[in-house]
């Protein structure tokens, strides 16, 4: 875990609370085996089923994180799941306990699926930044709907949109490879959060290392101005200028 973790560049780790015994009876903790003044912990809530149980979880991984002195401890990744099949999230439970917890003082990453009025409804809401998937979790489909994508990124990103080009969207879930991390980017992302792609790699760490590898090509990809599509071809070497007849011959 650790050398995946350096090579793909990590600077937050995200953990479950409810699905993770942070700290064991022996007083053991799955953070022991990491750099914690390297990595911020993100706590998540991952298997929660309502906006109550989010709530609850939330609280629980500030407590713990409070204790252990690590500036994720006000940071919390919102998730309240539909159901266990889709593993999609409950538009409804998830805006309310993103309510709930911005005015408890948490700093909300809020998991949405790629519906760009609830990002916005998100938004609006307080959440520090939205993170719709690109897919269902654990599924390595990648970006199966980009123009949706791209639709959240005009709304919360372009000013001429009501956005705020600083503000952080980052896509999660359903990445299976470099390619839809660096797809993620050239779209205007501002990261992507990812796990099941690196963990069920047949090698974790090269697999950790392709993923940084895309992310920072995405990232220069989406700066550095794509020349235009077109329809048809364009010669590289214009026709322009080309002497094609020679009077008198």
């Amino acid at each position: 875990m650790n050398r995946a973790l350096a090579a793909c560049g990590a600077d937050v780790v995200t953990v479950a609370v409810r699905r993770e015994r942070l700290i064991d009876a022996q007083g053991k903790s799955l953070l022991d085996a990491m750099d914690t003044s390297k990595l911020t912990i993100l706590p998540n809530t991952a298997g929660c089923f309502t906006a109550q149980d989010a709530v609850r979880v939330a609280r629980l991984g500030r407590d713990i994180l409070q204790q252990m002195k690590n500036p994720g401890a006000r940071w919390v990744k919102l998730e309240v799941l539909g159901d266990k099949r889709t593993l999609l999230p409950d538009p409804v439970g998830t805006l309310e306990a993103c309510r709930e917890l911005v005015a408890d003082g948490f700093e909300v990453l809020c998991y949405s699926s790629d519906d760009p009025i609830m990002a916005v409804r998100l938004r609006d809401a307080g959440a520090t930044s939205v993170m719709p998937a690109g897919s269902p979790i654990g599924s390595g489909r990648g970006i199966s709907n980009p123009s949706a994508i791209s639709i959240i990124l005009e709304l919360l990103k372009d000013p001429s949109a009501g956005g705020d080009a600083n503000y952080p969207v980052i896509v999660d879930a359903g990445v299976g490879t470099p390619s839809d991390v660096t797809v993620a980017m050239e779209l205007g992302a501002d990261g992507v959060l990812l796990n099941t792609a690196i963990a069920h790699a047949k090698d974790a760490v090269m697999m950790a290392n392709a993923m940084r590898l895309a992310c920072d090509a995405g990232w220069l990809g989406a700066r550095a101005g794509r020349m235009p599509s077109r329809r048809y071809a364009s010669a590289s070497s214009p026709w322009e200028g080309v002497i094609t007849h020679i009077p008198g011959e």
